[in-house]
């Protein structure tokens, strides 16, 4: 029995990576075309949530249930990892009656530990510093829409944020060059852009990252826990919208994504997510697929 987890795109290798990937893009196929597949009849996915989101629920618990599975759903309300119960307590208790589990939780550290006690599968839903998961989601998408990203130029305009450091890794890990605009201050953390600096590049300016860019990402300003910067962090990122005229810079056949929602008016223009290069919705339905293909990967790996 191999234990797996997914807390960072790094828990994979590259060909793990690329194989799940062209999994998710199969399953999806298979979906499409009302194709019933069910390898997990009787297994349940155990889904804590300490931070709210719409998109990750409705993804995994979908997903489960079409591989014939069912989902409990944890809110805050329902468990509080840490407070009042160690970590590792829960971890053991919860993992004993659940086949696999995601948490969508706020330190990075709460997933490391209660991945180190759980005896099923853990995936990162998201943490402060990563969301593994929706790079899944956005490399799919765009091998669907261009092919091989290797070699490629991406530019990730706006904050250094987790989504950025997926960003980083996912650089690393399949070969393409990425081009990080945030203001002053608000830059991924040195140590991480040091130790993949031979794929990362860091501007002071949304213009010079889309120069060439074959796919712009952007993310919200102010993350989930940080509503109360929402004006400072207007002033320091006005400069660094996504619009019409950020595409123009770059390659003709650049692609535009968000991980979403989306603030129209603020990181995006008004009518960026309708744009002719914007793959905005594909990348959100690609969630399940792309979970799914994990999920998979984690619980065939396990009963090895």
């Amino acid at each position: 029995m191999a234990l797996r987890h997914f807390l960072t795109l790094r828990d994979l290798s590259s060909s793990e990576l690329q194989r799940i990937l062209a999994r998710a893009s199969e399953l999806k196929r298979l979906q499409h075309e009302k194709q019933i597949f069910q390898p997990f009849v009787g297994k349940v996915l155990g889904m804590i949530f300490e931070k709210s989101s719409t998109r990750t629920r409705i993804s995994f618990e979908a997903g489960i249930n079409q591989f014939g599975g069912s989902a409990i759903f944890l809110s805050p309300r329902d468990t509080q990892l840490g407070r009042g119960e160690p970590i590792e307590d829960s971890a053991r208790v919860i993992s004993s009656m659940l086949d696999i589990v995601m948490i969508r939780t706020f330190g990075h550290e709460i997933v490391e530990q209660f991945a180190s006690y759980s005896k099923v599968p853990v995936i990162n839903g998201l943490t402060d510093d990563h969301h593994p998961c929706q790079l899944l989601a956005d490399l799919q998408t765009y091998q669907e829409h261009r092919g091989s990203i290797e070699g490629k130029t991406v530019a990730w305009i706006g904050d250094g944020n987790n989504m950025c450091n997926s960003y980083i890794e996912a650089a690393h890990m399949m070969g393409f060059k990425l081009k990080i605009a945030s203001p002053k201050g608000y830059e991924p953390k040195p140590e991480f852009l040091s130790e993949f600096a031979h794929c990362v590049e860091v501007f002071d300016n949304a213009e010079d990252a889309a120069v060439n860019a074959d796919l712009i990402v952007t993310d919200v300003w102010a993350s989930m826990g940080q509503e109360e910067e929402q004006k400072l962090r207007e002033q320091a990122f006005a400069n660094f919208q996504v619009n019409e005229k950020l595409m123009d810079i770059a390659h003709p056949d650049c692609l535009f994504m968000h991980c979403l929602p989306a603030h129209r008016g603020e990181e995006i223009s008004e009518h960026m997510l309708d744009h002719k290069n914007s793959v905005v919705w594909d990348e959100a339905e690609n969630r399940l697929h792309a979970q799914k293909a994990l999920m998979e990967f984690l619980l065939n790996e396990q009963s090895k």
